[in-house]
């Protein structure tokens, strides 16, 4: 019984003893992280400057010291790819220990690569390490499966960074909103950033190799002032498979060159830096940095699986010099793990950007999208049987149920819980969005960037279609007037009426469209209309009833008018799978007014000068998966992976409605707009045409030209309206950008991120004599040309991306031969504008 009491007592004197002594141990712990991207970076070296001892962080990131006293001693944290950081142990830290406990969190800021003393070797370890993994890449790349299903998470946050709060906050336009600047953080490094907006979405995901199918059903959408189904798509993962093993990784626009490209060795240098033993695996740490500078490469480091050779954890982070705009710091990390004993499947990757107008230290925005992945499945019966379902291969299915998720399904389904500055976000969206003066702000913004604005159920605009001049009309102002979405989300009205003050004429025009059907489009339009015709017209056109055309005209070049009634009964329709059908009858009076032949010239056997004609025809249209941006009534196109081909086929009827011409026209063109890496984007139009018939030539097929200075990349720049007449032709448009090009050679301007492109267009064409003889009588001052079998040429190249907003281009003539006299139709000088990554 002594013994037993005796080592009782023992015992707990050790005990005592160990409590005590834990209770004077100072703890400093703490966790190291990608000021950027906020990823934690394992394995940094940690080295004491005075002790000269050191440890690693963790495979997490994280570390652990333990002290019997505070030193004085000052901590090296290094990193490859980063700056050093050094932690100073003092007392002025010391003060900071709860319970002799400092916790804290080290942001590295990239940026240094070259700083090492880099010694010149026999074998090429970082060479050799990027050759095993790109001869392995066929094993370890998750598309090499036949099948395979995840379910998605997906988050995206937009954050204002560089907010001064003490400054905005008396600012009469800010004070109102003055709650949403209570939201405003701080990151440990002192920097403030205001988040704004957050969504997020859970989908299920199915992808078949053979035959290639793919099927994305979303089961919860949450975006705080968005109800827009093509804008919801987006937030899905089916366009959004960035894949590291892929030659080229998509950033915005631009395709990058993948450090695990095949051909890689030729754009990146290789360097292994360690080897780490994580959960029994050895990893490789490999470090890559471009050969030179203002390619589309990236910069980072990967942990590989020896065994494997497969890619555990990639960083990817964007140069300084890359030739991309807006951007000033871009991260991409993509995290995989072991789903059985061999296969690494993708299981988390994260976007962070900061973009700004003016540079990383004014006012810019960050965004952080964060993916992830959970339930794959490879390889299994399910996924078949899912993508059966599919009657295309590329479906997105958003149900309604998804966009009106209740809470609840947040809480459960949610990969990761929102930390407290996001669930704020929703809150202050949500009081954002109900109050009135919000709304005039955002609709005031709206209107002085797209022209129109909303007043309750109807829109006015565009502004810059108000007010303009020539010189038939003199000054001319015309006012728009149409019903919006409040009013009907099926019946859309719309109209403007325009008036000149030199000839004391007013025109106008009233069309309707009836949205029978919105997915597939299906709609029926009438249009009415009494005013000069204007041309060919395209979205990025600036046309010549437009206040900006003004002070932009080619001198000398006069202005033809020609004054048109026309109605016009349009039925469209379209599949999901890309084909489009649209069929119209139209009626047009045709009244040459200025500059162009008189219709006196044209009197038939029974003295009748009038121009008038009947057309029925049909348009026929496939773009395969043509993606859209759409609103109630209308859709922008976002293109095509494929070329998008379209025919069209018009029948003029003499004695229908009083029409004077019988004719038939046929037309056919192909285009596409393609990626080329490492070689930039192509563009490219081949079209043809022909007409039969002896008809006036406003009917025929008239060359589009361009009579001001702002670029047009559909029409042919050195020749003007009316100068060429055809009824049989056929042509090419090709535009080739390919980047900085030469410029990435001169300092100046790979700094200044200029661009280099080159442009050829070409056309041929005739005019058969009876068309010849009709439309050039004798006694008229205006003589049309004809190719008459001869190619006409212009070529050009130029300066883009000037102040990342501008272009020039230099344009010259050719052929035929001889060139004209006037200069201006054998080389001109083209601006344009345009927002581009």
């Amino acid at each position: 019984m002594k013994q037993i009491l005796f080592s009782i007592a023992r015992l707990c004197f050790f005990l005592l003893l160990l409590q005590t002594a834990q209770g004077q141990t100072k703890i400093l712990r703490g966790i190291i992280k990608d000021a950027h991207s906020d990823e934690r970076i394992p394995f940094a070296s940690m080295q004491f400057q005075v002790a000269g001892t050191g440890k690693l962080s963790d495979s997490a990131g994280a570390f652990t010291f333990r002290f019997d006293q505070w030193p004085t001693d000052t901590i090296k944290i290094t990193y490859v790819g980063y700056q050093d950081f050094f932690l100073a142990i003092d007392s002025n830290l010391a003060k900071k220990a709860q319970n002799n406990v400092i916790d804290i969190t080290i942001l590295l800021e990239r940026g240094k690569f070259t700083s090492e003393v880099v010694v010149r070797q026999k074998i090429d370890r970082g060479l050799l390490m990027w050759k095993r993994i790109v001869r392995h890449k066929a094993r370890n790349d998750r598309y090499r499966f036949s099948n395979f299903s995840y379910e998605l998470y997906n988050k995206l946050e937009v954050d204002i960074k560089n907010i001064k709060k003490e400054k905005w906050q008396n600012l009469p336009f800010i004070k109102r909103f003055n709650f949403v600047l209570n939201n405003i953080d701080t990151t440990e490094e002192g920097k403030t950033f205001l988040p704004v907006y957050l969504t997020e979405a859970i989908s299920d995901y199915y992808y078949q190799k053979s035959p290639r199918k793919r099927r994305e059903v979303f089961k919860g959408i949450k975006t705080m002032g968005i109800n827009n189904e093509s804008v919801s798509r987006f937030l899905g993962g089916m366009d959004q498979n960035i894949n590291f093993y892929s030659n080229f990784i998509p950033v915005f626009d631009k395709l990058f060159v993948s450090p695990i490209s095949d051909n890689g060795d030729n754009y990146y240098r290789y360097r292994v830096l360690d080897t780490q033993y994580v959960n029994g695996r050895r990893l490789i740490h490999m470090s890559f940095t471009p050969k030179r500078q203002g390619e589309n490469t990236f910069e980072g480091d990967c942990w590989a699986h020896d065994t494997t050779w497969a890619i555990q954890k990639m960083n990817l982070r964007l140069s300084k010099d890359a030739n991309i705009n807006f951007v000033d710091k871009l991260s991409l990390i993509q995290e995989f793990t072991l789903i059985n004993d061999t296969t690494w499947f993708l299981t988390r990757d994260k976007f962070v950007v900061d973009m700004s107008l003016t540079g990383e230290k004014t006012l810019s925005a960050i965004g952080r999208k964060s993916t992830t992945y959970k339930n794959i499945v490879v390889n299994d019966q399910s996924v078949i049987d899912e993508l059966g379902k599919n009657k295309l291969i590329e479906e997105t299915i958003l149900p309604p149920t998804a966009q009106q998720a209740p809470d609840s399904f947040w809480v459960e389904s949610r990969h990761e819980e929102l930390n407290k500055s996001e669930k704020a976000i929703y809150q202050t969206i949500d009081t954002l969005l109900k109050m009135p003066a919000f709304k005039r702000v955002t609709r005031t913004l709206n209107f002085l960037a797209t022209g129109y604005l909303n007043i309750g159920n109807y829109e006015i605009g565009p502004w810059f279609n108000w007010a303009t001049a020539n010189v038939q009309e003199g000054f001319r102002t015309r006012f728009d007037l149409a019903t919006n979405r409040h009013f009907s989300k099926k019946f859309l009205f719309h109209g403007y009426l325009a008036y000149g003050f030199k000839d004391q004429e007013f025109k106008y025009q009233m069309d309707a469209m009836y949205l029978i059907n919105k997915n597939p489009r299906t709609y029926i339009s009438i249009l009415h209309r009494h005013d000069f015709d204007r041309g060919q017209q395209y979205y990025d056109e600036i046309s010549q009833d437009n206040i900006f055309a003004l002070a932009i005209r080619k001198n000398g070049v006069p202005i033809k008018f020609l004054m048109m009634d026309e109605t016009k009964v349009d039925l469209f329709g379209s599949t999901k799978s890309g084909f489009s059908v649209t069929l119209s009858g139209s009626h047009k009076n045709f009244d040459p007014v200025r500059n162009i032949p008189y219709k006196k010239f044209f009197v038939d056997d029974k003295g009748d000068s009038s121009i008038r004609t009947t057309e029925a025809s049909i348009r026929i249209r496939y773009a395969y998966l043509e993606k859209f941006l759409e609103s109630t009534f209308n859709r922008y196109s976002l293109g095509s992976d494929y070329p998008i081909a379209e025919i069209r086929y018009t029948r003029g009827l003499s004695g229908v409605l009083d029409g004077k011409y019988d004719y038939h026209k046929l037309s056919a063109s192909i285009s596409d707009y393609s990626k080329i890496p490492p070689f930039g984007t192509l563009y490219y139009n081949v079209f043809a045409g022909r007409t039969w018939g002896t008809i006036p030539y406003m009917m025929l097929d008239v060359a589009p030209g361009n009579e001001i200075y702002y670029y047009n990349k559909y029409a042919f720049n050195l020749m003007n309206r009316y100068e060429y007449l055809h009824d049989r032709y056929a042509g090419i448009n090709i535009e080739h950008n390919f980047g900085n090009g030469l410029f990435r050679f001169i300092p100046l301007t790979r700094k200044l991120k200029f661009r280099q492109f080159w442009t050829a267009k070409a056309l041929v064409g005739s005019l058969s004599e009876e068309n010849a003889a009709y439309n050039m009588p004798a006694g008229s001052d205006y003589k049309f040309e004809s190719l008459n079998g001869k190619t006409y040429v212009e070529v050009g190249t130029g300066v883009d991306n000037i102040f990342k907003l501008f272009r020039v281009d230099f344009v010259w003539r050719l052929a035929p031969r001889p060139l004209p006299v006037e200069k201006v139709k054998r080389f001109g000088v083209f601006f344009s504008f345009r927002l581009a990554f």
